[in-house]
């Protein structure tokens, strides 16, 4: 069982599986992932190959969203990019009208780091004004991971000490050497499965959407389909954050660019 391979052409059928279902265009430097990752789901199911296994994903749907979490987990932590935060504290929320509620959405929010770090900011900045995070993932596994809001101890590392001490616990017994997101914060955050290959669901708007380090993946025309699905769910004049690598550059019309990876919509 350990020695069965990933043909060419079985690479090409989940090649093809991930990008009709996510859009997600995964080159043929991805094919040992694809493998390591799907091995052990051969193993569970007693399978001896990948066509096997390709084939059981037509006939059951729950194995079909297990592969479809295992191919598009992606790693995240807190605070990461800083820059970006740096500018919502600084540029965004003091411009934000008293009394209306701010709204942020983090679209592809992996594991939950990123809208716990937002949430963290704003309950610091916004305390009892309204606001809400919404977090959204393809992959139902990572959304578990984020609801429980529980994360080794050593993730803490990019969290001011402030933020720390406000809003996250020291796990003790079975926790020990992890770290809790206190559970009023977590109740501030909605978290909810959605492919942004797809046409979104009614979510209202949104004042910031940080949509980072996901379109790396996307073909030229998949990118213009979600940041257009995207862009009609922000407010005129709301922000929206791409990762420092990327860039709205002809993806989208009229936008104002604020700082390298940020936009403001007209």
């Amino acid at each position: 069982m350990l020695n069965v391979s990933l043909k060419d052409s079985e690479f090409s059928s989940f090649q093809q599986m991930i990008f009709r279902i996510a859009g997600i265009s995964m080159t043929p430097a991805k094919k040992a992932l694809v493998a390591g990752r799907l091995a052990k789901r051969l193993k569970h199911h007693g399978l001896d190959s990948y066509e096997d296994y390709f084939q059981l994903l037509s006939r059951q749907q729950d194995e079909m969203q297990v592969a479809v979490d295992l191919l598009t987990t992606n790693e995240t932590y807190f605070f990461r990019e800083p820059k970006h935060f740096d500018f919502l504290r600084d540029r965004v929320l003091p411009g934000h009208p008293a009394g209306r509620p701010f709204r942020i959405w983090s679209a592809a929010c992996s594991s939950g780091e990123e809208p716990y770090t937002l949430a963290m900011l704003l309950a610091d900045r916004l305390g009892d004004a309204p606001w809400d995070v919404f977090g959204s993932d393809i992959s139902t596994q990572v959304l578990d991971k984020a609801r429980r809001g529980l994360y080794p101890m050593e993730r803490a590392r990019g969290i001011p000490p402030a933020l720390l001490r406000a809003h996250c616990l020291k796990g003790v017994g079975s926790q020990d050497g992890q770290l809790l997101i206190d559970p009023a914060l977590r109740r501030r955050v909605q978290l909810a499965q959605i492919n942004l290959n797809e046409p979104l669901p009614e979510v209202g708007e949104f004042d910031v959407i940080f949509l980072r380090n996901v379109m790396i993946y996307f073909q030229a025309e998949t990118k213009r389909q979600v940041v257009a699905r995207l862009l009609a769910k922000l407010r005129p004049g709301g922000i929206f954050i791409v990762g420092h690598s990327e860039s709205l550059n002809g993806l989208a019309q009229g936008l104002e660019t604020l700082a390298p990876s940020i936009y403001r919509k007209p």
